[in-house]
């Protein structure tokens, strides 16, 4: 390799580790006013950023692995999830319950669950005390799969959270809850004008967070 293409590399390389910074990605404060902080300041915030877009970055590959190995998209794997934690609670799934938890229509959520069961994942059963309704269930099988995969990796998470101080939770609680109003306040819903669980799959493999700083940049 020749030295401008080594040197071609490192750039690359930088410029991706910097993504976070804004030294970098705003380097005129259009956006972000950064010259009222010192150096360690402003390093120590580029480091919690940069470590927000790594865990993001690892939880949407796993998600995506997980959901290419079963072979779903994401509001088939949200719904496995809540018929499962209904299930572990003795509270009867319906499709009425599910198109609510999913905000998509009765009409998509027929659809879901079609898709779902043709695939061996749910059975659809009668209602225990409403004749004209029915009731969902995962199989044995599909169950196993999401413990093995989104469960193990809930239980882990878990337990970064018990190692954590109160005071600490408290704190991260704030910031997260903070980050979240102002990401809802400022970018559209993914998939807006459309319940169609499909049209929004575009958005939700690895490479999605990649595309959002694009649309932002």
């Amino acid at each position: 390799m020749t030295p401008a293409r080594d040197d071609a590399r490192r750039d690359a390389r930088r410029i991706s580790a910097s993504l976070t910074d804004p030294r970098v990605i705003d380097p005129r404060q259009e956006l972000v006013r950064h010259d009222d902080l010192s150096e360690e300041e402003l390093a120590q915030i580029v480091r919690l950023l940069a470590a927000m877009r790594e865990w993001r970055d690892a939880d949407q590959r796993l998600s995506f692995e997980s959901r290419t190995h079963m072979k779903l998209n994401e509001t088939d794997m949200r719904a496995l999830r809540y018929i499962i934690a209904s299930m572990n609670a003795d509270v009867p799934v319906t499709a009425g319950a599910l198109s609510d938890h999913l905000h998509i229509s009765t009409a998509s959520t027929t659809k879901l669950l079609d898709r779902l069961e043709r695939a061996g994942h749910v059975v659809r059963r009668p209602h225990p005390t409403d004749r004209r309704a029915v009731t969902v269930e995962i199989t044995p099988e599909t169950h196993r799969e999401v413990r093995r995969t989104m469960g193990l990796q809930h239980a882990r998470r878990f337990e970064v959270a018990r190692s954590l101080s109160p005071q600490d939770r408290d704190t991260v609680t704030r910031f997260l809850r903070d980050l979240s109003e102002t990401t809802l306040a400022s970018v559209p819903a993914v998939g807006a004008g459309s319940d169609d669980p499909d049209a929004r799959e575009s958005d939700s493999g690895p490479d999605s967070a990649a595309r959002s700083d694009a649309r932002r940049g």
